[in-house]
């Protein structure tokens, strides 16, 4: 189950790094719904967590792995908040041309991207609660 957590928060991870990529590319800090803190400390937590979920398998210490998993619920949190003031600019896209950074997310990363952070969560718990 650790591991299987492991896996499924590397590919969360390379699905945020293409939004933020593409965030990034198209000028998101100065062209955005989404505040800059709010882009940053969803990814600087995240990173966190999963350097810590990386050391809780090297030495299978119970607290790391429930630490890991509150710091996966404050990046879920962050990620609903984005995803939230993402919505209204992707329903806007169809009829509109230039606009906000995020306006040019992939909708497929998007969705894989919450999808599989979602089996993540899940995961972690799983696994904190069997350690």
């Amino acid at each position: 189950m650790s591991i299987a957590a492991l896996i499924a928060w590397i590919v969360t991870a390379g699905g945020g790094f293409v939004l933020l990529g593409t965030w990034l590319a198209r000028g998101g800090t100065r062209d955005s719904r989404l505040p800059s803190p709010v882009v940053f400390g969803h990814f600087a937590v995240a990173a966190a967590g999963l350097v810590l979920w990386i050391v809780y398998l090297v030495a299978d210490t119970d607290m790391l792995a429930w630490i890991a998993f509150a710091l996966l619920i404050v990046v879920a949190l962050l990620g609903f908040a984005m995803f939230a003031r993402w919505l209204p600019t992707y329903r806007a896209r169809a009829t509109a041309t230039g606009g906000p950074a995020e306006r040019s997310f992939p909708v497929v990363v998007v969705g894989a991207h919450g999808l599989v952070a979602v089996v993540t969560v899940v995961l972690v718990l799983l696994a904190a609660v069997a350690s």
